[in-house]
């Protein structure tokens, strides 16, 4: 099981480094990662043959190089995330793959660079193989596959199923092979991944649905992947992963098909979340504490233009006080909310919307509130709401801050409109 400390409501440092000292060097709100944690659980993945980060959960190109340097390679949604692949250092071409460009889609663009760069392709829709084969035939692919079912903490995480938009339904299994073979195309590999959170039980549904797939397929299939959606411990009653159970499970199955196809089958393993969410911090600073009838309210300068995971999915954050001044021993309930004119711009809320108190120290404005675990889809899905600035990045290695991004300014935010006339 992982081992992690408990959640603590203070904290007067973050790696080391005072928060006060983080506060003033680099302003707030910055979201700050932990090299040192990623590397912990990128090692507890090793027994893998492939680690594979799924960089939509945090792409800054200081934490792809992180992730380079330490043999993990990468999965892009986008021409975006290739492009910053490469700026992160790595090739478009070895072995294991370095790139694999997955969707659901080729935008124009999407499918010029992989014909292009001959970047391998995992395929999450019939048209996808269609275009890739009319546009470069002869091509390994692999098919992302929806196998009927899902899982998800939220049901916006769940990512399996017939309310998903995600893979290649189950039923049109065939249909695809066929395709495939209509457009010189081998399939290579499969990929399953139900959404966020999975459990056990649904891991070994995933494991007996992957198996059966691939035995539809043939012997053409040499790697499969497990997809992401491990589970990431927010709460200090949560528990940590079984990594080696997980990887039990998905090594049965890949030893099955070895056996049935009579060579070696790689297996991948998609991590986002689980590699960089216990990262990250997010520091704030509270700029007002106001009452509005029986609710307390600590108002911070960051807001979901920040950090969207609770507005979006009722996510829950730990949270911690870091004291400016005097320290305070007692305890309140407060809502905690941001600066943006929004309504539903609150920290502390359950999915649905309903707004909720957290027990916190008692606090005064001028203090800081750290969001913690805050380092998977954080600044990805940040947003200029309320023409609010970008907020800066720091990544915390051996005990040294280094800013891995510039806060940006009002400048940089107008810099792309134009005034026509």
């Amino acid at each position: 099981m992982n081992t992690r400390q408990l959640f603590a409501p203070t904290r007067t440092e973050i790696c080391g480094i005072p928060v006060t000292d983080l506060a003033e060097k680099f302003g707030t709100p910055t979201y700050i990662y932990d090299a040192e944690t990623i590397r912990q659980r990128i090692e507890q993945l090793r027994q893998f043959d492939v680690i594979r980060f799924a960089q939509k959960a945090n792409s800054n190109i200081a934490v792809l190089d992180l992730m380079r340097k330490h043999g993990v390679v990468v999965d892009a949604v986008s021409s975006g995330e290739v492009h910053r692949a490469q700026r992160a250092g790595y090739e478009l071409h070895g072995a294991p793959h370095p790139i694999v460009y997955t969707a659901d889609i080729f935008d124009r663009e999407a499918l010029d660079l992989v014909v292009k760069h001959d970047i391998p392709v995992n395929c999450g829709s019939p048209d996808m193989i269609r275009q890739l084969g009319q546009a470069a035939p002869g091509r390994e692919i692999t098919l992302r596959i929806n196998p009927g079912f899902g899982h998800g903490h939220s049901a916006k995480t769940n990512t399996g199923g017939d309310h998903s938009k995600h893979g290649i339904w189950h039923e049109q299994l065939d249909e695809c092979v066929a395709l495939a073979k209509e457009n010189d195309l081998t399939i290579a590999g499969l990929h399953m991944h139900i959404g966020s959170g999975t459990d056990f039980e649904h891991l070994s549904q995933v494991c007996d649905a992957m198996r059966q797939t691939a035995l539809e397929v043939g012997s053409t299939i040499t790697t499969i992947s497990a997809g992401g959606g491990l589970p990431t411990p927010y709460k200090n009653e949560d528990e940590g992963l079984d990594v080696d159970r997980y990887f039990q499970l998905w090594d049965k199955v890949r030893k099955d098909l070895e056996t049935e196809f009579g060579h070696s089958v790689a297996l991948e393993i998609e991590p986002g979340r689980f590699l960089v969410a216990e990262c990250g911090y997010l520091l704030a600073e509270i700029r007002a504490i106001k009452k509005m009838g029986e609710n307390l309210f600590y108002l911070l300068d960051a807001g979901f233009n920040n950090l969207a995971r609770p507005i979006l999915y009722g996510s829950y954050h730990p949270m911690s006080i870091a004291f400016s001044g005097k320290p305070s021993t007692e305890f309140q309930n407060a809502i905690v909310g941001g600066p943006l004119c929004e309504s539903g711009d609150i920290f502390t809320q359950e999915e649905g919307g309903f707004v909720c108190a957290r027990e916190l120290p008692v606090a005064n404005v001028g203090d800081f509130l750290v969001i913690e675990c805050a380092g998977a889809y954080g600044f990805v899905m940040a947003s200029n709401y309320n023409s609010k600035p970008l907020s800066a990045e720091v990544l915390i290695d051996d005990g040294k801050a280094h800013l891995i991004r510039k806060r940006q300014t009002p400048e940089d935010i107008v810099a792309g409109e134009v005034i026509p006339g």
